[in-house]
């Protein structure tokens, strides 16, 4: 027998083309994979479903920063715990570092070490506390409204986040970037001071009407961004980025106009809103908390469902997977694209709602503060779900209302909030770097090698032998 022999032959009729090289290879990987298969069937196992090349690499995503979100969302609630507690570590020993006290112990360090240590606890801890105090529960309170008064200021802060935050975690299930709920905010905040400070309607209906126009601010700015994507292509993380300038301009110009301006004044300030326009206190006028945190609770358990329970929110979250494979399954992706960030704008438009009816009462150019900013580490931090997007929420909350009671108690920079908070992006970000330095097992190592041995086949076994 030649060595032509042992070539397989791609069958062709008598008389027919022969078969081009091409042809041929690819005939010969036919009956490779052919072979391969057989195999396996004999040793007791059943070959691989046929399924679209797109749909073996879900949850790849399309490009890094998908792989990043995919990460992210499916990181362990651990990792994001001890990211919070590294985070805070390292926030207290910054404090102890800058502190005068501990600086003047470590002059003598050598001879008197647990001077210095013993500085350094104190400043750190007496920072940590009055932060506990002014965001939790002040222990020092006359009376039990000043003792839960700084919670309640936590939840009333917390309020703008969690909407926000819902908006960006929205779109990154939906695997897009939503970066722009500054400009959400903003756009959702002058649609609604407009409605708030211009007409004049019953309690309740004109309410109503405010947090319907922040809502339909919020979604058309942030929809006009998916139908850009979804028409051109162009990415969603540049969009956002130049739509919050524009935003932002376009307030500035807003209140420079008689239609918004407040009259007799050159500050670019609105009239206040109307009292029927406004968020009802909460807990009575003794605190700031106001309804707008009970719509936040409303509007997590919404995107639960939407996400869980709907059919909208499982094609969302196959494109967020896979465009592709969502694509060949039958998913609209363009419409998904469009349809994600008109949500998430509407959430975002929620927090400009919270902001405007609900603690300014007035729309000004910063009324949207960071939060647009804020919201991305808090959907970062809650692994972009609902539930764990609103304790994130709370936690930044607790952060930015004790920051200036830690400051005017002890001494110590708000500023550090912030590094805390950025620290927390860090280890969020980079899950391999937590897991390493606590020493915990890769996501699926255990599973992987309990499977690996479940799997092997009595074949594979004698033939191992």
């Amino acid at each position: 027998m030649t060595p032509q022999d042992d070539r397989p032959v791609s069958p062709v009729s008598d008389g027919g083309t022969p078969p081009t090289r091409r042809q041929s290879k690819d005939a010969a990987r036919q009956d490779e994979v052919r072979l391969e298969n057989a195999a396996e069937t004999a040793g007791g196992e059943l070959p691989p479903p046929a399924v679209p090349a797109t749909a073996a690499g879900l949850g790849a995503g399309p490009g890094p920063e998908a792989g990043l979100m995919q990460r992210i969302m499916t990181g362990n609630a651990l990792v994001a715990f001890l990211s919070v507690v590294l985070s805070l570590i390292l926030g207290g020993l910054l404090i102890a570092v800058t502190d005068q006290d501990v600086a003047r112990a470590s002059s003598y360090f050598f001879s008197r070490p647990q001077d210095t240590l013993g500085a350094a606890w104190t400043a750190a801890s007496s920072a940590y506390f009055a932060l506990f105090q002014g965001s939790v529960f002040n222990f020092e309170g006359e009376t039990f409204t000043r003792m839960v008064y700084p919670l309640t200021q936590t939840l009333t802060v917390a309020t703008p986040l969690i909407c926000a935050g819902l908006g960006v975690a929205l779109a990154f299930r939906a695997g897009l970037f939503n970066i722009g709920a500054q400009g959400q905010i903003l756009i959702g905040a002058t649609f609604a001071g407009w409605i708030g400070f211009t007409l004049h309607l019953p309690v309740g209906v004109h309410l109503l009407l405010v947090i319907l126009a922040g809502m339909v601010g919020g979604a058309v700015w942030a929809g006009l961004v998916g139908l850009l994507k979804a028409r051109t292509g162009a990415h969603e993380v540049i969009l956002t980025i130049m739509f919050n300038y524009i935003a932002t301009n376009l307030v500035l110009y807003f209140l420079s106009t008689p239609a918004f301006q407040r009259p007799g004044s050159t500050n670019p300030i609105s009239p206040q809103l109307d009292a029927t326009a406004l968020y009802p206190p909460l807990l009575g006028p003794a605190f700031r908390l106001h309804w707008g945190f009970v719509v936040a609770v409303l509007a997590t358990i919404f995107v639960w469902w939407l996400l869980n329970r709907s059919t909208v929110g499982f094609e969302l979250r196959a494109v967020g997977a896979n465009a592709s494979a969502a694509r060949t399954a039958g998913v609209n992706v363009s419409k998904g694209y469009i349809l994600a960030m008109a949500i998430a704008g509407a959430l975002a438009g929620l927090a400009g709602v919270a902001q405007v009816s609900g603690t300014e009462k007035v729309l000004t150019s910063g009324v949207a503060a960071s939060f647009g900013f804020d919201a991305i580490t808090v959907a970062l931090l809650g692994r972009s779900s609902p539930w764990g997007t609103f304790a994130a929420g709370i936690l930044f909350g607790a952060f930015r209302a004790g920051g200036v009671a830690m400051q005017a108690s002890t001494g110590t920079s708000i500023d550090i909030v912030l590094v805390v908070q950025s620290l927390i992006v860090l280890f969020i970000a980079a899950p391999p770097l937590v897991r390493a330095l606590f020493r915990l097992p890769a996501p699926g190592a255990t599973r992987a090698g309990k499977g690996s041995a479940s799997t092997r086949t009595p074949a594979s076994t004698g033939a191992a032998a």
